[in-house]
């Protein structure tokens, strides 16, 4: 009689213990999927703080860079289309914006590569101060990248693991994706150039 009671008790309590359980399981995935939501939003604001310097960058070649003009303008299209692509990606549907980074990050890199054969532009402190700015800018972003892609991996290991898995599917749990594009490098700019471009006499008449 006391073994039926104990086991009429345990069956009761059962369902109890499951709604416990699948309650942290849930509380767990979404704590995840907001670390992964918040670390995209790092990303959305390194990335446009980037794309706002490309017109400026623009702007400070083009009057010597005239016979790159059609470099330029890829170039200010291409931001218009990764801040588009940006605009709607989300860390479940990040659309095309991987490759519309690495298309903009490849006009930029070809911009100041090109910037070389123009001295006046070599010199110029404030092609220098925009080259630098790019330099920081894309360290922040993937400093961002490296945050964001470590939530991700926590977050999709518990969409794989039992028994969250399960909950993530009764629930319907999306996989966040990855970011990854290859972004060329560019050369920091000496201190000392900015400086000295800064500090140059002008030119007499």
């Amino acid at each position: 009689m006391t073994g039926a009671w104990v086991l009429g008790i345990s069956l009761a309590a059962l369902p109890l213990l499951l709604l416990v359980i699948g309650a942290i399981l849930q509380n767990r995935l979404a704590a995840a999927l907001l670390r992964v939501e918040g670390a995209f939003s790092g990303i959305d604001v390194q990335l446009k703080r980037r794309h706002d310097l490309i017109p400026n960058l623009v702007e400070a070649v083009k009057g010597a860079m005239a016979h790159e003009r059609t470099t330029l303008e890829r170039a200010i299209e291409a931001r218009r289309h990764a801040s588009d692509s940006l605009r709607v990606a989300t860390p479940t549907e990040p659309g095309d914006l991987p490759r519309r980074e690495a298309e903009l990050d490849g006009l930029v890199a070809t911009i100041l590569a090109r910037v070389e054969a123009y001295p006046v532009l070599k010199t110029a402190a404030n092609v220098l101060a925009l080259q630098e700015e790019l330099v920081t800018s894309e360290n922040r972003v993937a400093f961002a990248r490296h945050a964001y892609h470590d939530a991700v991996v926590r977050y999709n290991v518990l969409l794989r693991q039992v028994p969250s898995n399960l909950v993530a599917s009764l629930l319907r749990y999306r996989a966040a994706a990855m970011l990854e594009w290859d972004r060329p490098t560019i050369e920091a700019v000496p201190s000392a150039s900015i400086a000295a471009a800064v500090t140059a006499p002008e030119p007499r008449a």
